[in-house]
């Protein structure tokens, strides 16, 4: 399968260094002071964010994880980690490349690259309850998403949880190709997965057009095995 891309995941902005202060006289100090009209200004008065809630949260898809009951999540595409720091304990993720999974191990998670997961002890058949694809199916063709699905629902329990994010217009860019939700439901029908439901996160699909953090979601189940006879 060809190498899969992970989902970007911008790391924290490095703190420039202090500004070195220059001495100054008292009164220099005293001019330069602002003289205070009112009562001292509380915590409370500092002006809040305009809409706090278009900032995609820190670990977006928490909440899609919840309501299936993640368990042990098999991340595919983990980035940094920054999803698999708030999943399970047990929760495995797949990079796209061995720098990420080096951050994330940095970080206290378990990850590996595509190759080192299949020889790792983690690579058991049914051993996660849920498999995650957030911000990747849309870097790939059919081929390779039926190739991806194939490879690593086995390692997800029979009746085990499956979460396909992709993003919507304004997170799209242009960046592969856009994969919506009758995409999705293809790609999940395909691999013989139960669709339960489709939903646009975290705002109603017309927000898609210009938030960015705004993605289609799918949650499907993998079916139970077949009792003998």
């Amino acid at each position: 399968m060809p190498p899969m891309p992970g989902r970007t995941e911008t790391p924290a902005a490095p703190t420039a260094p202090a500004a070195r202060r220059t001495p100054v006289s008292r009164r220099t100090a005293d001019a330069a002071a602002p003289v205070r009209t009112g009562p001292p200004a509380r915590a409370q008065d500092a002006p809040r964010p305009l809409l706090p809630w278009l900032r995609p949260p820190r670990a977006p898809y928490r909440r899609a994880l919840r309501r299936i009951g993640a368990g042990r999540v098999l991340d595919i595409g983990c980035g940094t980690g920054d999803t698999l720091a708030g999943c399970a304990p047990g929760s495995v993720g797949i990079a796209h490349d061995a720098h990420s999974a080096d951050i994330c191990r940095a970080r206290g998670l378990t990850a590996y690259t595509a190759d080192a997961f299949l020889t790792s002890a983690h690579a058991r058949p049914g051993g996660f309850d849920t498999l995650l694809s957030a911000q990747v199916l849309q870097h790939l063709d059919d081929e390779q998403v039926e190739g991806l699905l194939r490879a690593y629902l086995p390692y997800v329990r029979p009746g085990g949880g499956v979460v396909l994010i992709t993003p919507q217009e304004a997170g799209h860019r242009g960046a592969g190709r856009f994969t919506d939700f009758t995409l999705l439901r293809a790609y999940a029908e395909s691999a013989g997965l139960s669709v339960r439901r489709t939903y646009s996160f975290p705002l109603p699909r017309p927000a898609g057009k210009i938030l960015g953090a705004n993605a289609f979601v799918l949650a499907a189940r993998v079916p139970m095995e077949r009792l003998p006879g």
